[in-house]
């Protein structure tokens, strides 16, 4: 196949453009193969862009960047003049394959959702966000980007994960999940309850609700949830790992001498541990449902999770993940409307 096209939202990010240009540089050095372009202000994002990998790096100037606190609404009406909305606009163009930022996420939702539309059958894109279990991974659906949802869209979200869990994660008949407050059919709030009747007759392998305690332990490899708890689980689970690290650390080098001695043995095992369990680990999130590739990193990351969110990118784009989600999920549900309509 063509080299993978990746536009990058160099002005995007609390720590932009300095760790955005890095993480591109350590990108492509990572995977030479790919064709990377920089969004930005061209003068700062040349100024940074040296060293090895620098070559394939090509950068588009523009004129402004999406604040970080910008409303959606606002930064739609600017889209074609911002660093953000001009990566979207390449895909749209056929210019690019794929767009990485982390800058303002509910602009890259609306501004994607605008310009590029979702795929036929879905009405919401999600984003998907790859769970660290204690054996394995999972694909948490929606992560954030829709707060209130129908029972449909989980349906939809379940049918995105799933071809996403296949086509990326390499899983044959990925093990879909609803979160609940019980395993039992009958536990859930109206939402939840619907939501299983649909994922029931998807085309999907639907093992029922699992429990919260159940994310540690890779139940499923692919948990369905709206925007608003899945959002909630998943900054908890990151304060979480936060908190579990300070308190270790507090522990171990507050002892006496034999437990700095034996901390100091433990050291690698311990940040290799911490580094299983980080979110830059595993690269960006993507919003799954639109037409084009769309990589979502944390606004916070460093250098190597805008790399990681690169590589997610470039992932995407050799699995066809839009193209897998469109033979799965439209022609059931299609299918799904048309007799809605009819009855």
């Amino acid at each position: 196949m063509n080299k993978p096209r990746i536009a990058i939202d160099a002005m995007g990010g609390d720590h932009a453009p300095e760790e955005i240009v890095a993480g591109a540089l350590l990108a492509a050095n990572a995977y030479p193969g790919a064709s990377l372009t920089l969004y930005g202000d061209e003068a700062r994002v040349r100024a940074l862009l040296h060293g090895k990998g620098a070559e394939q790096i090509a950068v588009v100037h523009s004129p402004e960047a999406v604040p970080m606190d910008q409303h959606a609404s606002q930064a739609l009406r600017s889209a074609d003049r911002t660093s953000l909305g001009m990566a979207v606009n390449a895909i749209k163009a056929g210019a690019a394959d794929a767009v990485v930022s982390a800058g303002n996420s509910g602009a890259f939702l609306a501004i994607a959702l605008i310009k590029l539309r979702t795929i036929e059958g879905i009405a919401r894109p999600a984003i998907a966000t790859v769970w660290p279990a204690v054996n394995g991974w999972t694909v948490l659906i929606d992560s954030g980007a829709n707060v209130d949802c129908r029972a449909e869209w989980l349906e939809q979200f379940g049918i995105m994960g799933s071809a996403y869990a296949s086509a990326v994660l390499g899983i044959e008949r990925p093990k879909v999940a609803l979160l609940s407050i019980g395993e039992e059919r009958t536990k859930g709030n109206s939402l939840v309850l619907e939501a299983a009747a649909l994922l029931e007759r998807a085309p999907i392998n639907f093992i029922g609700n699992i429990e919260g305690k159940d994310m540690f332990h890779k139940v499923a490899d692919v948990v369905v949830t709206d925007g608003f708890v899945g959002n909630v689980l998943l900054k908890t689970a990151e304060g979480m790992v936060g908190a579990m690290s300070e308190v270790i650390k507090d522990t171990l080098l507050g002892g006496n001498i034999i437990t700095k001695l034996g901390t100091a043995l433990l050291a690698p095992s311990l940040r290799g541990l911490r580094r299983r369990f980080d979110y830059e680990t595993y690269g960006g999130a993507p919003l799954l449902g639109v037409r084009g590739n769309c990589i979502y990193t944390h606004g916070r990351a460093s250098r190597r999770g805008i790399k990681g969110a690169i590589l997610s990118a470039i992932s995407e784009v050799e699995h066809d993940v839009v193209g897998r989600i469109g033979e799965m999920a439209t022609p059931h549900l299609t299918r799904e409307a048309s007799s809605v309509e009819s009855a």
